[in-house]
C-alpha cells in the first residue's frame, strides 16, 4: 500500500502500534502542537482543546507547543495557554525564534553580535544561546535574524539590508506570508522578509515550519521518540511533518477545509484527520480496501472515471470518517498528482447530509 493511502490510517510501527480500539494518542509519546487554529483561535480556546490536552498530559504524553510566531516570548505564550486552562510552562513552548537562534549559535562563536530585525522573542532566544543582539549594521553583526514584530520599522529593515550587503548571514524565523488576526489575514514575516531579500538579492535560510530546523528544535527539547505533529495548515504543519518523516494529525478547527485535504498533493497529506483535538482520545475507525473501493464506518468511496464517488449507509455517523475514506480513494486514484476541485466537490455534499 502506498504512503498516499496509508496516511489516512493509524501507522504500523512494530511494538508501538496501539491495540485495536485504543485511542489515537496511544501510539505516541509526544504531541508537537501548532497553536493558532489548533489550541486557540485569537485569544479564546478551541472547544475541547484544554480538556484534551490535560488528558494527554495525564497519560504521560509530553506536550510541546511549536509555533512559527517569533515575536512573543515562551513565557508570554505559556501564560496565555495557562489562562485558557491548557497545561503549559515556558519550557513547553518551542518557537521559530529558538530554532533560528540555534542555527546561528551552531555556526558562529559565542558572544557574536547578531542584528535582530524583530521583537523580544528573537532577542531573548539569541541571548539564551550566548549571542549578543544588536540593532545596527555599524556593530558588524555576523548574522541578521528577522522575525515579525508589530513595531517593525523601515530604519531597522534598512540596517538589516546594510548588514546583509556586508556579508552577514541572513536567517528568517519563518516564511509565513500572512498571519491570522481577529481582523483577518495580515502580512506575515515571509512578506516582510522580501524587503531585505529584494534589496540585497540574498535569500534567507528559514528556520520555521515547514523547514527542518524547528522540527529538530522540538525533538531536541522533548526527547521524543514517537512524536505526533498536530496542526491545521497543510503547507506548514503537515508539509513539515512529511519532510521530517513524522506522523501528523490535521484538525479541522483552523484554515484547512475538506476540499483542501482531498485536493492536496503528496507533501501536504496528513497521516490522520480529526475534527478537533478530541480525536486524540478516540479510536481510529479502520479503513478497508476491497474490490469495489474503500470502506470506513458505514462510508464507501471509490475513484472512477476521474471523479470521487462517496456513499453512506444508515450506520455512517461521523463525517470525518467520510472524509478519511474519501481521501483514501482520491489519493490512491491520483497517486503523486492532485485532484481537481470539480472532481470531488459533488461528492463532498454527502458529508453534510
Amino acid at each position: 500500500m502506498s504512503r498516499e493511502v496509508e496516511v489516512t490510517e493509524t501507522e504500523t510501527k512494530d511494538s508501538d502500534v496501539p491495540d485495536a480500539g485504543a485511542p489515537l494518542i496511544a501510539g505516541y509519546d509526544a504531541l508537537l502542537l501548532d497553536l493558532d487554529g489548533v489550541v486557540y483561535l485569537g485569544r479564546g480556546a478551541v472547544p475541547g482543546a484544554p480538556e484534551s490536552l490535560t488528558a494527554a498530559a495525564e497519560r504521560g504524553v509530553r506536550l510541546a507547543y511549536v509555533t512559527n510566531n517569533a515575536s512573543r516570548t515562551p513565557a508570554a505564550i505559556a501564560d496565555h495557554l495557562a489562562a485558557l486552562g491548557v497545561p503549559a510552562t515556558p519550557d513547553d513552548v518551542v518557537t521559530s525564534a529558538q530554532a533560528a537562534a540555534r542555527l546561528v549559535a551552531e555556526r558562529v562563536p559565542a558572544g557574536s553580535p547578531v542584528l535582530v530585525v524583530g521583537g523580544m522573542g528573537l532577542r531573548q532566544a539569541l541571548r539564551a544561546h550566548g549571542l549578543r543582539p544588536v540593532s545596527t549594521a555599524a556593530e558588524n553583526p555576523v548574522a541578521v535574524v528577522q522575525g515579525i514584530a508589530p513595531d517593525l520599522s523601515y530604519p531597522l529593515l534598512a540596517e538589516g539590508v546594510l548588514a546583509v550587503r556586508r556579508g552577514a548571514w541572513f536567517v528568517a524565523a519563518n516564511g509565513d506570508r500572512t498571519m491570522p488576526t481577529h481582523r483577518g489575514e495580515l502580512p506575515g514575516n515571509g512578506s516582510m522578509v522580501r524587503v531585505i531579500a529584494t534589496a540585497t538579492g540574498v535569500e534567507p535560510v528559514v528556520a520555521g515550519k515547514p523547514e527542518p530546523p524547528l522540527h529538530r528544535e522540538s525533538i531536541l527539547r522533548t526527547g521524543a521518540r514517537r512524536p505526533l505533529i498536530v496542526g491545521d495548515r497543510l503547507d506548514t504543519d503537515i508539509a513539515g511533518a512529511n519532510r521530517a518523516g513524522t506522523d501528523s494529525l490535521l484538525v479541522l478547527t483552523g484554515v484547512t477545509t475538506p476540499l483542501d485535504v482531498l485536493t492536496a498533493d503528496p507533501i501536504h497529506r496528513p497521516t490522520h484527520i480529526g475534527a478537533d483535538l478530541r480525536a486524540l482520545h478516540r479510536p481510529v475507525a479502520p479503513l478497508v480496501r476491497d474490490a469495489t473501493g474503500w470502506r470506513c464506518a458505514g462510508w464507501t468511496a471509490r475513484w472512477e472515471d476521474g471523479r470521487l464517488h462517496l456513499g453512506r449507509d444508515e450506520t455512517a455517523a461521523d463525517p470525518v470518517d467520510g472524509l478519511r475514506v474519501s481521501c483514501a480513494a482520491v489519493w490512491e486514484g491520483v497517486g503523486d498528482g492532485r485532484a481537481d476541485d470539480d472532481a470531488v466537490k459533488a461528492a463532498l455534499a454527502a458529508l453534510d447530509r
